[in-house]
């Protein structure tokens, strides 16, 4: 369903061939905040036009390489757009971290062998604020408000993420993960929720 949001939502924009919405989508970071199988565009592209939410307007043609289909949204297509996003906007799903299953369990993990994961944890989070913060810089004057306010989510989330990593090794290090009854959140934290 995101890729084919992502794909009417790029040619809403403009007639594209697939390679153009991959390439697009690379440029503004789509597959840094959702899991986008780039492998499945060109069967979505498929799908879409069998399905008449977007046409073949042209084909160009080529000796040296394969023909490229410039594609664009029809009005059932327009209609369709709408729909998966007003979903996406009432869809509330929880947060799925991968350490969430494996934290209530890592007061019995040998600290000397996992704050080493950690520490590469923490330097990839710092890579994805770096990269998210970069990101805003580089489009802020060139894309809407709305992709603005994705890129400064992207951004504070992975500041979070980077800020909880880094308490989780602190307390790691000082031999805290199987402490019971001493609350996390600074006093002044909890009466802010």
């Amino acid at each position: 369903m995101s890729m084919k949001l992502a794909i009417l939502g790029l040619l809403l924009e403009g007639d594209h061939h697939p390679y153009e919405i991959r390439i697009k989508m690379k440029d503004r970071g789509m597959d840094q905040y959702t899991k986008l199988q780039m492998g499945s565009l060109y069967y979505a592209v498929d799908r879409l036009a069998e399905e008449g939410y977007i046409e073949a307007v042209e084909t160009i043609q080529s000796d040296s390489r394969p023909d490229k289909t410039i594609y664009r949204i029809t009005e059932s297509g327009r209609k369709l757009f709408e729909q998966l996003l007003l979903k996406k906007f009432r869809d509330i799903e929880p947060v799925h971290h991968p350490l969430y299953m494996a934290l209530p369990f890592s007061r019995h993990a040998d600290p000397a062998v996992l704050a080493p994961i950690l520490q590469t944890r923490i330097r990839e989070a710092e890579h994805r604020v770096n990269q998210a913060y970069q990101l805003y810089v580089e489009h802020q004057h060139i894309v809407p408000r709305s992709t603005q306010h994705l890129m400064i989510g992207m951004y504070e989330h992975a500041k979070t993420d980077l800020n909880w990593l880094r308490r989780l090794h602190e307390d790691l290090v000082q031999g805290k993960l199987g402490t019971m009854g001493e609350p996390l959140f600074p006093e002044d934290d909890q009466e802010r929720r």
